[in-house]
């Protein structure tokens, strides 16, 4: 039976960031990363703990401006992009970890990359999960995704202190991500937590979208670098990231494996837990590297 610690506040690089682990600390650590404006509850608890029950010790955490973690004025970020992976880098250092197997999301995939980048030694392996490089080559999003944006830029926004209001609002932002069927409940009860655990849900939904770019550039040059194992899974129906831009980061990082899943948004569904959990295990419990490019 997986231990989860419950959640706690540490300085990591210079700001209080909330943590939640599950599992044995002596067991191989895994960190989860989430993607632009999502807390630590998009991983959920079942899910973590199914990993765990691997021998892992899984980490998850609330990004800044998420969840309990240190909060800006919303709309007015102090932070860039670098910070956050640095943020990953420090909370390893906090929890007196030397490195983790890390697994990044959409966006938490980007720093997950970047934090291959500036922080090798910090890495046992890297899982990069419905995201991108960005190369300018690679297909845009899909054109329904497309007019859900221009819409939703000129829609007004929730009133932040109406709870059942800003529930609506996640569900909705969420709905045109995914793949048919929508797990609508789901997606509710995880936004449920979301806002109930969220400091300033208002600083959530608009910090990291307003963020200073740190002027990392493109990286997606630099993925040769990146030598630790690394297990790429996308989905076949993902809208915002096409699946050629999974494809083109397996064929980027040389010791890369591909996973399409199969009906499958740009999401974390309970319909592909099974197989996106075993997945993580198969490729963080291996003893030797695989074949550049191949397919689990």
């Amino acid at each position: 039976m997986s231990t989860r610690s419950g959640e706690r506040v540490v300085r990591a690089n210079g700001v209080d960031i909330c943590v939640e682990t599950f599992g044995d600390a002596g067991d191989s650590p895994i960190l989860l990363i989430m993607g632009r404006a999502a807390s630590m509850d998009w991983w959920e608890p079942a899910f973590c703990e199914r990993l765990a029950a691997g021998h892992h010790f899984v980490v998850r955490y609330d990004q800044r401006d998420t969840g309990r973690s240190m909060h800006d004025a919303p709309g007015a970020p102090q932070y860039g992009s670098r910070d956050l992976v640095d943020d990953a880098a420090g909370l390893l250092d906090a929890l007196g970890l030397a490195r983790a197997h890390v697994v990044g999301m959409s966006s938490g995939g980007a720093i997950a990359q970047l934090f291959a980048l500036n922080h090798p030694g910090k890495l046992a392996s890297l899982t990069l999960m419905s995201t991108s490089a960005l190369h300018p080559g690679l297909p845009k999003m899909s054109d329904e995704l497309r007019a859900y944006f221009e819409h939703a830029a000129q829609a007004p926004l929730p009133d932040w202190s109406d709870r059942a209001a800003v529930i609506d609002f996640i569900v909705e932002g969420a709905r045109p991500f995914a793949a048919h069927p929508f797990d609508e409940a789901g997606v509710r009860d995880i936004a449920a937590h979301a806002v109930d655990r969220d400091l300033d849900i208002a600083s959530a939904m608009l910090n990291h979208d307003a963020m200073r770019d740190d002027g990392e550039g493109p990286w997606w040059p630099r993925l040769g670098e990146i030598t630790v194992p690394t297990l790429v899974m996308h989905g076949d129906e993902d809208p915002l990231f096409h699946l050629e831009h999974g494809r083109a980061l397996a064929r980027a990082i040389p010791v890369a494996e591909l996973l399409v899943l199969e009906h499958v948004g740009h999401e974390v569904p309970r319909s592909a837990w099974d197989r996106i959990i075993d997945a993580i295990l198969r490729h963080t419990g291996r003893k030797r590297q695989s074949s550049v490019g191949g397919t689990l």
